[in-house]
C-alpha cells in the first residue's frame, strides 16, 4: 500500500471511530444525570471505549494487516493496543475537558474533541506500529 493509501485509510478510519466516539457522548448526554458533570465524564469514557473499540478492528485489518487469530493473541495485542492509547487518550479527554472548560458549548467541546483524537490519533499510529502490530522477534533474532 502505498504512503498516500495508508494516511487516507487511517485518516478514514479516525474518523469512523469518532463519529462513533461523539455519537455515542450525544447518547449518554441525552439522558438526565443525578449530580453535574457526571454525565459528561460517563459520556467521554462511553465515547473513548466505542471507539477504541471500532478503530483497533479496523487499523489491525486494514492498517496494519495483521491476519493472526487466536484468542490469547487477541487479547495480547488488545491489551497493548490499549495501554498505547492511555496516553493518547489523556491528550483527547484534556483537550476536550479544556475546551469545554474555557467555552462551556458543545460546539466547543466536540471541537476540542476532534482536535485531541487528531492528534492523539497520529501519536497512536507511531506507537502501535513499533509495539502492537510489529513482527514478533524470536528469542534468537532479540540476541543478534
Amino acid at each position: 500500500m502505498t504512503r498516500r493509501a495508508l494516511i487516507a485509510r487511517y485518516a478514514l478510519f479516525a474518523v469512523a471511530a469518532v463519529l462513533v466516539n461523539l455519537a455515542t457522548q450525544r447518547a449518554v448526554l441525552a439522558m438526565s444525570w443525578p449530580a453535574p458533570g457526571l454525565g459528561l465524564a460517563v459520556a467521554i469514557a462511553a465515547g473513548t471505549l466505542t471507539g477504541l473499540v471500532v478503530k483497533y478492528v479496523l487499523d489491525k485489518r486494514w492498517i496494519f494487516d495483521d491476519r493472526s487469530t487466536g484468542l490469547a493473541t487477541h487479547g495480547r495485542k488488545f491489551a497493548l493496543y490499549t495501554a498505547m492509547g492511555v496516553v493518547t487518550t489523556c491528550i483527547f479527554w484534556g483537550t476536550e475537558t479544556a475546551f469545554w472548560l474555557i467555552w462551556r458549548s458543545d460546539l466547543m467541546r466536540e471541537a476540542g474533541a476532534v482536535l485531541g483524537l487528531t492528534v492523539g490519533y497520529v501519536t497512536k499510529y507511531n506507537l502501535d506500529k513499533r509495539f502492537v502490530f510489529a513482527p514478533r522477534r524470536t528469542d534468537a533474532e532479540a540476541v543478534r
